[in-house]
């Protein structure tokens, strides 16, 4: 945050003439960054071309028949030796998560991950679908293939292919309806619809998904939050996966669809999952924790985890009788998954316990029990890979094309903008409760400041209540934006980080919806305020004084909660931003030209002063009130502006400006925040494939 306050420092008193050059610049040296890469990986490219073309004649057969078997639309997923491990920054070493699991995911299949808690689950979830978190791993190996093919990144960027994440999360105002036509429409400006539902209306489509997901009742009904009533857990969760199942996917991952959902509730998601399967032919891959008999019966595949280790993969139908050949046999009338989880989890009761469980753990790993043939991914390995290199160097090196090509970029930005700024206009007119309390807080405000200064005369002792009252002015409305942004928006960047981590829309558009959509609301506040302290402290009784004031605190208003969407882009949560943002802002207001004189204060701190956004605020209401003052007796307004360091002649104006270069520069700082810190993922290497570097 010291980076904020020295960059805003250095930056915010330019003049907009001043800043475009060097926006200019740093665009053209990202443009040209971005093309040497993009160059770089096409002579790469050519390289592992050259060096592998022997292995990819050889494979043009195989490579046929399997692109031969994707005209199906259906996916296979196999993967093999996959390998996570993760840090432990307290006693900085590594421990494995995954060790060398392997398996198969069959189309039009369902396919349940198990195991206890702590046996890998979600990791394993995430390595398959390349949604590793680079700071979390330590290292992430393996292979996997996709109808074939080598996957070299992540698969949730392909159209086909979704990911579920545990906790739904959606804007609270819109309705089911409302939130499924977004997705709806978002998926047509980016041309993902499937071409039988490129057809159709929008309407149309949503009302196919609310029937096969069973949303119709709720259709209407806000999703709500703690402070509005809204759709149960599982409706939500259903709700979710709808909004994935827009473009009609051949592949989805599922984090836990079934946690925080009562027995029931859980039936009904995997009940939809299993409906997905046989109608769609679609294949579906979840984690899921200790299932019930119902839920057990509707799964066609099981991958037992325990330790990262593997325990059994193969069909459901299949586990009873492995582990009974092995001499542990379930009893009768018992789930099978209830007995396995048992039987392969750690019991901490006694050292004695937990030597026994991991002799079991051994023991069953070490039998090899899976029933997997995964022949297929040996068969023409080399045929395989490299056919598969071929295809993944032609798509990236089109992709790259495509990402340079501003037509597009400025296309798909007024394809998504209208959409967004629908959603966030909608998302904040609709939030009576917290408007409702904002305009309340600022009126009692309001009304406690008109009442401790109420009527100021023109006497001497006005001078002091003057500067008094226009203090607390700039600070009450400073503060009041600055806390309802970072709560509000630090709640919102978890949303826009998992669409963006599905490629749902790029930042630009996203934060040019919500800076437009918020502006009209956002200052309705400050100038009830003003409304209402205005007549009652009896400051200057003209209209353009009046308008004057009430366009400073406006801005001021802006600034704030500029300043905390900044906070918020780099904030790990709420807790975080609430703790740095008044911090920050204590800082300004010490150095806001009232409390210190910016000469005496050592040079090293004085730079704040030429930041402070509350000294900003403070002189454009001081010099718009006491210019044309004459207190009797005693010294004229201008005078008193003099005392403070203020110009009483151009003060106004440039404070003005320096508020409206502030507003632009935090603007821009959020945007470069929230690019900076989009969601990036591990890759996933291999042995094999050390020697080649893409």
């Amino acid at each position: 945050m010291a980076f904020i306050l020295i960059a805003t420092a250095l930056y915010a008193k330019l003049p907009l003439a001043q800043k475009i050059p060097s926006i200019a610049l740093i665009a053209f040296i990202k443009n040209r960054k971005s093309r040497k890469v993009n160059a770089s990986k096409k002579r790469s490219f050519d390289e592992i071309k050259s060096t592998d073309q022997q292995h990819i004649d050889e494979g043009e057969d195989n490579n046929s028949n399997n692109n031969n078997n994707n005209n199906n639309n259906s996916v296979t997923l196999k993967w093999s030796n996959v390998t996570m491990t993760v840090k432990q920054k307290k006693k900085k070493q590594t421990i494995d998560v995954l060790a060398n699991v392997s398996g198969y995911a069959r189309e039009g299949k369902l396919l349940a991950i198990v195991g206890p808690s702590g046996s890998g689950k979600t990791s394993l979830l995430n390595a398959l679908s390349q949604r590793v978190k680079n700071k979390q791993i330590a290292s992430l190996q393996g292979e996997i293939y996709k109808n074939g093919h080598r996957v070299r990144e992540d698969l949730s960027k392909s159209k086909d292919v979704e990911y579920v994440e545990q906790e739904d999360v959606f804007f609270a105002q819109l309705s089911v309806r409302e939130t499924l036509a977004f997705a709806v429409e978002l998926a047509r400006s980016k041309r993902a619809l499937s071409k039988d539902d490129s057809d159709e209306t929008n309407e149309d489509i949503c009302d196919r998904l609310l029937i096969d997901l069973g949303l119709t009742k709720c259709a209407e009904t806000k999703i709500g939050d703690q402070k509005t009533r809204g759709i149960s857990g599982g409706e939500k969760k259903r709700l979710s996966l709808a909004c994935h199942l827009v473009s009609n996917p051949r592949l989805i991952f599922l984090d836990e669809p079934t946690s925080g959902l009562d027995s029931y509730q859980a039936f009904r998601v995997i009940k939809a999952l299993k409906k997905l399967c046989e109608e769609k032919n679609a294949t579906v891959i979840c984690s899921i924790h200790q299932p019930r008999q119902k839920i057990v019966d509707l799964f066609d595949d099981v991958s037992v985890l325990s330790q990262g280790k593997l325990m059994y993969h193969g069909p459901i139908r299949d586990l009873k009788s492995t582990f009974s050949r092995i001499g542990f046999e379930c009893p009768k009338e018992y789930n099978i998954l209830e007995y396995v989880i048992d039987l392969i989890s750690i019991d901490a009761s006694s050292d004695d316990t937990i030597m026994e469980s991991e002799k079991t753990i051994a023991k069953i790993s070490a039998m090899n029990t899976t029933t997997t043939t995964n022949n297929n991914n040996n068969n023409n390995k080399n045929d395989s890979e490299a056919a598969a290199i071929t295809t993944r160097i032609d798509d990236e090196i089109k992709n790259d094309d495509d990402d340079n090509n501003n037509n597009q970029i400025i296309a798909s930005f007024f394809r998504q903008f209208p959409l967004l700024f629908k959603r966030a206009f909608k998302q904040v007119t609709r939030d009576g409760p917290t408007n409702k309390i904002r305009l309340t807080a600022n009126v009692n405000s309001a009304l406690v400041f008109g009442s401790i200064f109420w009527q100021l005369t023109l006497s001497p002792a006005s001078m002091q209540n003057r500067f008094g009252l226009l203090q607390v002015s700039t600070i009450n409305t400073a503060m009041a934006a600055l806390m309802k942004t970072l709560t509000a928006f630090t709640k919102e960047k978890t949303i826009v980080e998992r669409e963006r981590a599905n490629g749902a829309y790029g930042i630009l558009p996203f934060f040019c919806a919500k800076i437009f959509a918020e502006l009209p609301i956002s200052a309705m506040f400050p100038l009830a305020f003003g409304c209402v302290v205005y007549p009652m402290t009896r400051l200057q009784p003209t209209v353009p004084k009046f308008a004057r004031f009430c366009g400073a605190i406006v801005m001021e208003s802006f600034c704030a909660s500029a300043m905390g969407m900044a906070i918020s882009s780099v904030a790990p949560s709420t807790e975080a931003a609430l703790a740095m943002g008044p911090g920050i802002m204590v800082l300004f207001i010490v150095f806001g030209g009232y409390y210190v004189n910016v000469e005496t204060v050592p040079k090293y701190f004085r730079w704040i002063n030429r930041c402070s956004l509350i000294r900003e605020g403070f002189q454009s209401l001081c010099c718009n009130e006491f210019s044309g003052l004459q207190f009797s007796p005693g010294p004229s307004g201008e005078k008193a502006l003099e005392n403070l360091g203020f110009d009483a002649k151009n003060g106004y104006g440039e404070s003005i400006n320096g508020l409206a270069n502030t507003l632009g520069y935090l603007w821009l700082l959020t945007l470069y925040l929230l690019d900076s810190s989009a969601p990036t993922f591990a890759p996933m290497t291999s042995p094999s494939a050390a020697s080649i570097r893409i």
